[in-house]
């Protein structure tokens, strides 16, 4: 069909006010489409042009050649060129604009794209005779658009890629962005432009690329891709859009975009015909994969993202290439001369080895098994999904073996530097694939292996470690790898097995075979234990030792084991520490080494601290500090030669409280308390006031030795004077004192008995005299009273029943000293 035409002209001298007019409108464009196509085709002169210009410098004047999309889904193909206006005084420019309407779903003559109607030369520069013109067929342009592109897609091979990257994401219909200026001298070199895209992208993408070659208002413009020259430049960077200088210095950096990377090799390759194969391939419309495919089989060299989009998307669809083609691509992946290649390379390099390997014959994938076993041994890269052992069996496996065996024995055996697991294991598994024997060097390996594995786990995120799958793998491919690293587990587990048992949870171990592991089966056990019987630590400990399979009598080692698990760095109770000794003999506990854990037991107990009424600071009865005195007894029986230090000391001064309590300790209470406290600093501050209340409690007691007390006094132990002095103030002996008489008479005695004992103990015993005893008579009856004075005076002397009574009589502090003083000197 014949398509309307329009043609417009700017105004002629004279015309004020008024921009142009349409001299020639074919039938079927309405007034409403010409008020929108009007701003369209208007052209503005660039800067410099002389009122007069020469015919040469007429004809250098840039051209506007656009294809425009109109509200009613129609479309407008259009070229304003300058021209000599002839009338009038006949030396100015105006310009002519020259337009073709497609109504929508009517393509060009010939089906070509809009970009091939530029070099038509039936774009005219006059309006044709007659208001009306008659339709007129626009044949293509006697050259093909691809003509001389691909010398100028190598003279902009700089910008080559970021503008093919531009340009496809303007021909998304759905894609939000800026439009994108192309900067060039000649609006004929954005045509070019536009003559790559047209054979780059698909068909379909092409046709919704609106354009304009030149505009002078760029930011105004309705076209997705603008021409400009380099004096506008700044005001297309003003307007916000994606600016390419084309004509200034090449760009720095360069685009991550894959596919325009590959399609600007392509370009420079001058192989365009590749376009239209590559989308002959399965896949979506700009994904880099089929393009760098087509490219890397006809010989066009690619960088390594070029490479990894090449073999993901072969390694996707095994069955889209033909034998040749795969050949051809897996010859240039694995060629030798490549020495950029990045670990995502390797990784999809190595997942099209797998959708190959059993599809092709040996000989087609050789050079990709080689390869990636050369870079997990040199390169380092622990993630490669290695071949199977069968690529390596032909001549090909000989021959890699050869090379890399010795390399591999000799990082093996290695000790001085630092390997990750990673490494380490990633060489195991080669050694195996090429047949490399390394059984003299596996003890060591594995010995190194082991702690390194608990170590990483250690400092990893949470989950399972990265690797975690390629050791299960390592593990299930070589039984002897497996039975010496278990076995290497197994020992460390006694010295850390809280280590041990967390790199369990996040690495599922397979030690379900005939190998004992007690320890590994403890720290597996664990977790499970602890879920199911919650806080009941000496039950988990039982179940977890049930798991070894073992008595501690026949392997004492399960008992640290079993301890570490259960307890991790804190001390256990008391009552479990007596539960642990009950379990197994001295010697069982002594060979594990546990028998220091029980004397943690038995000191941490005891700084829960007592009063002198046997309860603790927190409430808690003393039963706990006589079960710990009791635990120290056994501990100093059990463990003579091992228990020493501040250790030994400490426990021997938890021993005296018990004796203190319960039993006739040695004489030199008081000098053995202090001696046991010195030997076990830095002793706890709780043990030193248990020990402390145990004594002064037995130095309160009616049946004490004097020469203790007089020791105890004429010591000058300050801070036992004052423990005494917080003892003799408890409810306790407050209460003993209003209703024993007899201890009543005694507490005078001895708080009277000591005046010039140092500078400590007077003042206590004035004082305890003065608050405590007095309060204590006077809430007596009078028969009460009598007795404690029938005591004093059975136990003293006359005096001091006189001094009794004074004391009882006198009501200040100072009088009771002097007259005390001065009957105990009569006496």
């Amino acid at each position: 069909m014949s398509l309307a035409q329009v043609h417009y002209t700017s105004a002629a001298p004279g015309d004020e006010g008024t921009a142009g007019r349409f001299t020639a409108v074919g039938p079927g464009v309405s007034g409403a489409l010409l008020a929108e196509i009007e701003p369209l085709v208007r052209y503005e002169l660039p800067g410099g042009v002389p009122e007069r210009p020469s015919d040469g410098e007429l004809r250098s004047l840039p051209q506007a050649f656009g294809y425009f999309a109109l509200s009613d889904g129609s479309r407008l193909v259009a070229r304003s060129a300058p021209v000599r206006d002839t009338g009038g005084t006949g030396a100015g420019v105006r310009f002519h604009a020259h337009a073709v309407h497609l109504p929508p779903g009517v393509p060009l003559p010939g089906d070509r794209l809009p970009v091939e109607a530029w070099r038509s030369p039936h774009w005219v520069a006059v309006t044709p005779g007659g208001a009306t013109p008659d339709p007129l067929a626009l044949p293509p342009g006697p050259a093909a658009v691809s003509e001389g592109l691909d010398d100028f897609a190598v003279s902009r091979g700089p910008w080559l890629a970021a503008v093919l990257a531009d340009l496809r994401r303007a021909s998304d219909a759905e894609a939000a962005g800026p439009p994108v200026a192309l900067v060039e001298r000649q609006c004929a070199d954005v045509a070019r432009w536009l003559g790559l895209a047209s054979v780059t992208l698909p068909r379909e993408s092409a046709e919704r690329l609106t354009f304009t070659t030149y505009t002078r208002r760029p930011g105004s413009s309705a076209s997705r891709v603008v021409g400009v020259g380099p004096e506008d430049a700044g005001a297309a960077r003003a307007a916000g859009l994606r600016v390419h200088e084309c004509a200034g210095p090449a760009p720095a950096g360069s685009t991550e975009d894959v596919w325009a990377t590959t399609a600007a090799r392509v370009w420079r390759s001058r192989s365009p015909e590749l376009f239209r194969e590559a989308r002959e391939l399965p896949g979506e419309p700009f994904a880099a994969g089929p393009l760098a495919v087509t490219a890397l089989c006809a010989g066009i060299a690619l960088g390594p993202d070029g490479r990894a989009a090449a073999a993901g998307w072969a390694a996707d669809r095994p069955y889209a290439l033909d034998a040749r083609r795969t050949g051809r691509l897996v010859e240039a992946i694995a060629s030798p001369g490549i020495d950029d290649r990045t670990a995502a390379e390797f990784d999809a390099a190595g997942r099209l080895f797998g959708a190959l390997e059993g599809r092709c014959p040996a000989s087609v994938t050789a050079p990709l098994a080689a390869m990636l076993v050369t870079e997990a041994v040199r390169g380092g890269n622990g993630s490669l999904e290695l071949p199977r052992r069968d690529a390596f069996a032909g001549p090909e496996g000989a021959e890699v073996a050869e090379r890399l065996g010795p390399e591999i024995l000799t990082e093996l055996a290695d000790t001085a530097g630092s390997r990750s697991v990673a490494r380490t294991v990633q060489l195991l598994r080669v050694a195996r694939l090429l047949g490399v024997d390394g059984t003299e060097s596996l003890p060591g390996v594995v010995d190194r292996l082991a702690p390194a594995l608990l170590t990483e786990v250690a400092g990893a995120q949470e989950g399972p470690p990265g690797f975690a799958p390629a050791l299960l793998e390592l593990l299930d491919e070589q039984f002897e790898v497996r039975t010496a690293l278990l076995g290497a587990l197994d020992r460390i587990a006694p010295q850390d097995p809280g280590a041990v048992a967390r790199f369990l949870e996040r690495v599922a171990l397979p030690f379900t075979g005939t190998q004992a592991l007690p320890h590994l089966r403890m720290c597996a056990e664990v977790p499970e234990a602890m879920a199911t019987l919650g806080g009941d630590r000496a039950a988990v400990w039982h179940r977890v030792l049930r798991a070894a399979g073992l008595s501690p009598f026949a392997e004492p080692l399960v008992l640290r084991t079993a301890v570490g698990l259960v307890w991790g760095d804190r001390a256990p109770t008391v009552e479990e520490a007596r539960l642990l000794l009950d379990a197994a003999t001295s010697d069982s506990h002594r060979v594990a080494g546990t028998w220091a854990r029980l004397v943690d037991a038995a000191l941490s107990t005891s700084t829960a601290g007592t009063s002198a009424t046997g309860t603790s600071a927190t409430g808690t009865s003393a039963t706990g500090t006589d079960e710990a005195a009791r635990l120290a007894h056994d501990l100093l029986r059990g463990f003579p030669g091992e228990i020493g230090g501040r250790e030994r000391a400490g426990l021997l001064l938890l021993d005296l409280v018990r004796e203190l309590r319960t039993g006739a300790p040695e004489p030199g209470w008081a000098e053995r308390v202090r001696t046991l406290c010195a030997q076990a600093e830095p002793v706890e501050p709780a043990l030193r006031e248990r020990a402390h209340a145990a004594l002064v409690e037995r130095l309160l007691a009616p049946d004490r030795p004097g020469a203790e007390l007089y020791d105890f006094v004429h010591g000058a132990d300050a801070e036992l004077i004052a423990a005494y002095d917080r003892t003799a103030r408890t409810e306790a002996v407050r209460t003993r004192l209003r209703t024993q008489p007899a201890y009543a008479a005694d507490c005078f005695t001895v708080w009277t008995a000591h005046p010039h004992a140092g500078r400590a103990w007077p003042p206590v015993a004035a004082a305890l005299l003065d608050d405590v005893l007095r309060p204590a008579v006077r809430g007596m009856s009078a028969e009460d009273v009598a007795e404690v004075e029938a005591t004093v005076g059975r136990t003293g002397s006359s005096g001091r029943a006189d001094a009794f009574r004074d004391w009882n009589r006198s009501s200040t502090l100072g009088r009771l000293g002097r007259r005390i003083a001065g009957r105990v000197r009569r006496g």
